[in-house]
């Protein structure tokens, strides 16, 4: 279970009591994710609701990989989003209006809960789905006056590369050489001129809530940065439309998620002509830190190491292909 922090529910519980949000009924470590420390509770009361029955809030306790300092823009943009209706999970303020706050020598907050379940195998339509919410959500982040750089562009790729050094080698020999290439095709060819905007910079399948078909929320924020937009979409791209291990593309898939953000948000021409380009980005960028990981992880650390030769597939894959095919028009 990927918790590095375990808090007793004693704790938990007494946390609890700077907030509207009733007793403590149950607290279960979530498996799930590699940043943070989260429980999911299940209390007596709702905050900001009188109702009866049980109700569940996610706790995060934010571990090394979070700056504390980055905690208000997160969320200020997710209060932004969900102003402007984005299933977006909100920080909830104790009495004090405190979102912020210290439990077990962590910082920590207490979130609303969003009901859904993650996807493994994405549909078509589900990829379709997954695209209209990426473009609402650029839609929705118009006018947000944050900003955050984003640690894992270009120059934090030859940091990681650089990091890694000739141990990319013991993952797949030649991999070193391999990724100073594509570090210089990037270098030469990564564009300058496209629209920015506040990104969600990780939305893998298992940050988009759905039921059936039908996304009910949008998690984990902790990566969202200021970048170009459209690489937004090409991050997802490359989560969503690829067997988990990047052996096999699904061209169904890479339509129908392109229709739908172009339904909700559009493309301008110079977005799409980059976005093969975008898109080795994207991939590198995954290979990269998996790769930093998979040299720098324990074997017998809780969190379990993710290959990092599947995003080596598909940068293999985005170095041959064009925009059309990627974009399925």
């Amino acid at each position: 279970m990927a918790v590095y922090t375990h808090v007793p529910a004693e704790e938990i519980d007494a946390f609890l009591t700077r907030y509207d949000a009733g007793r403590l009924v149950s607290a279960k470590g979530i498996a799930e994710g590699v940043e943070n420390s989260n429980y999911l509770l299940e209390t007596t009361g709702a905050y900001g609701d009188s109702g009866s029955g049980n109700h569940r809030y996610i706790l995060t306790l934010y571990e090394k990989r979070v700056d504390e300092a980055d905690l208000p823009f997160f969320m200020d943009l997710l209060d932004h989003l969900s102003a402007r209706g984005c299933l977006v999970p909100r920080f909830i303020a104790d009495r004090e209006g405190r979102r912020l706050q210290q439990l077990s020598g962590r910082p920590a907050c207490l979130i609303e809960f969003l009901t859904g379940i993650s996807v493994t195998e994405p549909t078509p339509a589900q990829a379709r789905a997954a695209g209209v919410a990426l473009g609402e959500l650029h839609k929705a982040a118009q006018g947000f006056a944050g900003q955050r750089r984003n640690a894992l562009d270009k120059q934090g790729w030859h940091m990681l590369a650089a990091k890694c050094g000739e141990d990319l080698d013991l993952i797949e020999p030649g991999l070193a050489a391999r990724i100073a290439a594509e570090l210089a095709y990037l270098d030469a060819h990564w564009p300058a001129d496209l629209p920015h905007s506040v990104i969600h910079a990780d939305l893998f399948p298992d940050n988009v809530l759905m039921l059936g078909d039908e996304v009910t929320g949008l998690i984990d924020f902790y990566f969202s940065c200021t970048d170009i937009r459209a690489y937004d979409l090409a991050v997802t791209h490359s989560a969503w439309v690829f067997s988990n291990d990047g052996a096999t593309w699904f061209g169904d898939r890479a339509a129908a998620l392109g229709a739908g953000y172009r339904q909700a948000h559009g493309l301008t021409d110079a977005e799409r002509a980059a976005f093969p380009t975008l898109c080795r980005g994207a991939a590198l960028r995954f290979l990269l830190t998996r790769a930093y990981d998979w040299i720098n992880t324990p074997a017998d650390a809780l969190v379990t190491r993710k290959d990092p030769l599947a995003y080596l597939r598909r940068l293999d894959f985005y170095a041959s292909a064009d925009a059309a095919e990627l974009l399925g028009a």
